[in-house]
């Protein structure tokens, strides 16, 4: 890596013609899931008026939308996020009466002033050239076409509308705790998905996004004094100054109190931006020409700015480990920003909150950087699928932390473990297969959205094998990387890299809350029995040790996978789902009995796994 370089751009400066690779989203093309996928396209241009003085702004929106569906539209449905935080919205409401809520949310909507309600207003909208009709309910824009979109065409929509931005609550809003000015997150009408299955219309509750592919071109005025990162390629650095130009160029700074800054960001579904007058900026040049921004705060004390000056190498490995493991990072910037409420992932960017010990700050910048993966390039719909995007994120940047900071953690997943057998053994637990606005409690959405997901791909190490999953996360970015995956499409990469059947799996432990219980339940001489105690079936690893002192591993597959895992283990007769136990022969006198000896099968109770003859 090369050294730290201070008070450069957050954004390079790269036009998007120099990401040949990122500049239009595929569509229509045949992928390995379907010879029929589609996905719909926009190209976003806006001009914003942002006053600091009053968080209120000025927009002016034309989209172009292109209907690449077989389907004829008659509506289409925009997002407008802003409006959740007022008091008695649906965020509201649910918050105050959902059993555990989010404690930066509670009741604090209830209470919020005039001056310090969020609402984006859309004053205007036409539909190529003519007034359309529309109708704001709650946080969606219901909007009832002029004339419909018809298969392959495109249209464009005008308008003009007026915003504010909330009070700091939940990820977007203005003077947050940490005294950072404006975290401009989904923060625009947006466009909602259309995609096989209909239109995606819920509304914001302070859950995560789901958003359709394309282009942006958006022009920011704000005051001179505010320095501003996020998504996209800034354009006009000469102009804005604040360590964005180049030193070898004069600078052409405009005159008045406002600065006009110009991003582009290609092939992306958002865009993000956060500003702050007391901004550090330093920016870390990776060897492969990816440029890492931070941005914090001039007021952190110096044990906090230390960490983020820490935090820039370890970064460039993160991204090292990513591109490596997953896929190749397809643009030439990435922003660690301090802002929000926590960390939280976007276009190109992170925003986390940066009063952070060194652990905390590290791992919240491990997790948000690997979302880059999941759920940005491979864009799942994170409200009905919040573990494909959590989990696998977990999954991944638990792997990093480990080896970046040289753990040596054999398992380095085990606090999803004990998350997920504690929400079990307390009956809390929901299907994952429940909408994430839906869950009947906090607790069981995040310990299944972060930790069984997170499992579900420990459980396919165990199924496949290690090295399997490992080229499965590898086939899965080359197939899926800028579309919309669904569990299916992760469920069959993984039966076309490993030979094997996997629905019963993706079945259990998606759409069920089906357990794993194994047991011993007898040994006479050399014969084991074993039982199945728990709804959840599964191929069985089994470790022998012999009166002799000798030891033997078996693997035992499932029936219904159709093959086995790659292993140095006695591979024996399959165990079907519908017998309760199964009986082997040993080929020496038992001493003791255990059933997976790596821990890494997901059984609730361990306490039955192990056999030895007094």
């Amino acid at each position: 890596m090369k050294k730290i370089i201070l008070g450069l751009s957050i954004l390079s400066m790269i036009s998007c013609a120099a990401s040949k690779k990122v500049d239009k989203a595929p569509v229509n093309k045949q992928t390995s899931a379907s010879s029929t996928y589609w996905q719909q396209h926009v190209d976003y241009t806006m001009d914003i008026d942002m006053d600091v003085k009053t968080y209120q702004y000025k927009g002016v929106q034309k989209l172009v939308y292109t209907n690449n569906s077989p389907d004829v539209l008659n509506k289409v449905f925009y997002h407008l996020y802003f409006n959740a935080f007022q008091p008695g919205s649906q965020m509201d409401v649910r918050s105050r009466n959902i059993k555990d809520p989010d404690k930066r949310v509670g009741d604090r909507i209830s209470k919020l002033l005039p001056s310090e309600i969020g609402y984006i207003k859309v004053n205007t909208l036409k539909q190529d050239g003519k007034q359309v009709k529309h109708e704001t309910v709650g946080t969606i824009l219901e909007v009832t076409l002029n004339k419909a979109i018809q298969p392959g065409e495109s249209v464009t929509f005008d308008m003009v509308f007026d915003a504010q931005v909330p009070k700091q609550i939940r990820r977007s809003g203005r003077d947050s705790k940490e005294g950072v000015a404006l975290s401009m997150t989904q923060w625009y009408p947006k466009m909602a998905e259309y995609d096989f299955e209909g239109w995606h219309t819920p509304p914001y509750l302070g859950r995560e996004f789901h958003g359709v592919w394309g282009n942006f071109d958006v022009t920011l005025h704000i005051d001179k004094n505010y320095v501003v990162g996020g998504t996209g390629y800034v354009q006009n650095a000469q102009e804005v100054g604040h360590g964005y130009e180049d030193k070898n160029e004069a600078l052409n700074l405009p005159s008045g109190d406002k600065l006009t800054w110009k991003f582009k960001a290609p092939n992306v579904h958002d865009f993000t931006w956060a500003a702050d007058p007391d901004y550090i900026h330093d920016t870390y040049k990776m060897e492969n020409g990816i440029d890492l921004h931070f941005l914090y705060k001039k007021s952190l004390s110096p044990f906090f700015q230390e960490n983020w000056k820490k935090l820039q190498p370890k970064t460039a490995e993160l991204m090292d480990y990513f591109s490596k493991h997953i896929g190749q990072y397809p643009y030439k910037q990435y922003s660690v920003i301090q802002g929000g409420d926590g960390g939280m992932e976007y276009a190109m960017c992170t925003l986390i909150t940066g009063k952070r010990k060194w652990g905390s700050l590290f791992g919240v910048t491990a997790h948000e950087l690997a979302h880059t993966w999941f759920q940005f390039l491979l864009a799942t719909n994170e409200s009905k699928h919040p573990w494909m995007d959590e989990g696998f994120t977990t999954y991944i940047s638990n792997k990093a932390e480990n080896e970046i900071l040289n753990k040596g953690k054999e398992n380095p997943h085990t606090g999803s473990y004990r998350y997920y057998n504690y929400v079990v053994s307390n009956n809390a637990e929901e299907p994952l297969s429940t909408h994430a606005d839906r869950y009947h409690t906090n607790m069981a959405y995040g310990m299944g959205s972060y930790s069984k997901g997170n499992i579900f791909l420990t459980q396919l190490e165990y199924i496949i094998g290690q090295e399997d999953v490992a080229k499965t996360l590898k086939k899965y970015f080359n197939d899926f990387a800028f579309k919309h995956p669904t569990p299916n499409d992760i469920k069959r990469t993984a039966e076309k890299v490993s030979g094997m059947q996997l629905d019963w799996f993706l079945n259990e432990w998606t759409q069920t809350t089906h357990t794993i219980d194994y047991g011993v339940k007898s040994v006479e001489g050399k014969d084991i029995t074993l039982e199945r105690i728990g709804k959840m079936p599964m191929p069985i690893d089994v470790e022998v040790i012999y009166t002799d002192g000798t030891k033997e591993a078996f693997n035992i597959p499932l029936r219904m996978m159709r093959g086995e895992k790659p292993t140095n283990a006695t591979v024996i007769k399959d165990w079907t789902f519908a017998h309760p136990t199964y009986t082997f022969e040993a080929s020496k006198d038992v001493k003791s009995v255990e059933i997976d000896p790596s821990k890494l099968m997901a059984d609730i109770n361990l306490s039955n796994n192990t056999f030895t003859k007094e």
